[in-house]
């Protein structure tokens, strides 16, 4: 078997060990066949961020699609809001996006809309971004032939408390990170397991972010825009963020 051959083999592997680590008891045989189809077929990686299980459920991620249009040499994405379907002041948005996956060849369409109703809370403010990567995820889906939904799709990730109900804060966890309400510590972890960070050096970088010498002094609004400022990051610019992070380093450990 030549080793381009044997590599996708390797990869669905090396992605099952690690989803069993990072999802224990959650991987069973039907899960074990679509991340090899996942996988062997489209190049998909787990430690590479390109899929999230959530409720036994495989869902690809905005990164993990654009990695797949550049492997298949993708020639370009063309978005566009549909302005008649836009309203700023009630924070509703769509936007068309069209996957071209050879120069001069038919796009693939896909619309994505975003609106307070149908995010979650922790994106609240940024809708035209939610529905900017919405539109751009269901064209590279359909361009690629992907039948899972993207999480950033989903509503939620799970359902949110209501806003009349208190929620008690959890302790910190093993990294140290925030022990905010459950929802931002777990995006949080989501955000360092998908972009492989380093947990110690996230949890500076968002000390520092909220100006407070413990990240457990921080307000719940200044750890959710900080949540927010690093996945803008690490989506758009993964290498410089590696860099931020690196920065922090040798500084001052914070304590949890």
């Amino acid at each position: 078997m030549s080793q381009d051959a044997s590599k996708p083999r390797l990869e669905f592997r090396s992605s099952l060990r690690l989803a069993r680590i990072l999802w224990p008891g959650q991987i069973n045989s039907r899960q074990a066949r679509t991340l090899r189809i996942l996988c062997e077929r489209y190049g998909m990686s787990v430690a590479g961020g390109d899929l999230q299980l959530l409720d036994r459920r495989w869902y690809v991620t905005h990164s993990g699609l654009i990695r797949l249009s550049e492997r298949n040499g993708c020639a370009g994405i063309r978005v566009e809001p549909v302005k008649e379907f836009c309203d700023s002041d009630s924070a509703r948005w769509m936007f068309r996006a069209i996957v071209f996956k050879r120069f001069r060849s038919k796009g693939f369409v896909g619309y994505g809309d975003a609106h307070p109703s149908n995010v979650s809370p922790l994106v609240r403010g940024a809708e035209m971004r939610v529905a900017e990567t919405r539109a751009v995820n269901r064209a590279l889906r359909k361009a690629y032939g992907i039948g899972l939904c993207s999480v950033e799709e989903l509503g939620a990730l799970r359902s949110e408390p209501s806003p009349n109900r208190a929620v008690a804060r959890t302790p910190t966890n093993g990294n140290g990170l925030a022990n905010t309400q459950p929802r931002l510590r777990d995006r949080l972890c989501l955000l360092i397991r998908q972009h492989r960070l380093d947990p110690t050096l996230v949890k500076r970088y968002a000390a520092d972010f909220c100006g407070t010498q413990q990240l457990r002094e921080a307000s719940r609004e200044l750890v959710e825009s900080f949540i927010n400022a690093l996945a803008e990051q690490a989506n758009k610019d993964r290498d410089g963020l590696i860099c931020k992070l690196n920065s922090y380093a040798h500084s001052e450990t914070v304590q949890s």
